[in-house]
């Protein structure tokens, strides 16, 4: 089960911009609020989600077609 659980973390990285923005702000404390929500993830699996380069996500989501991403509107 837990494979499948980094599997939904990795992709909600990717494709939602609010949860990507709160995860670089506050990797420990995001991820603590997924593990409330029934999300389980191992201690190694928590670690190396927070060890990975953080330009890596923004970098990928990018690359995703805007039709699969979920973006923060602004108000100017």
């Amino acid at each position: 089960m837990s494979q499948k659980h980094v599997q939904l973390t990795i992709g909600r990285l990717l494709t939602d911009e609010a949860f990507r923005l709160q995860f670089l702000n506050d990797r420990k404390g995001t991820l603590a609020a997924l593990r409330d929500q029934g999300i389980e993830l191992t201690r190694a699996e928590s670690t190396a989600l927070m060890r990975t380069d953080c330009t890596v996500w923004s970098s990928v989501a990018e690359l995703i077609d805007a039709d699969l991403q979920c973006c923060v509107l602004q108000d100017d």
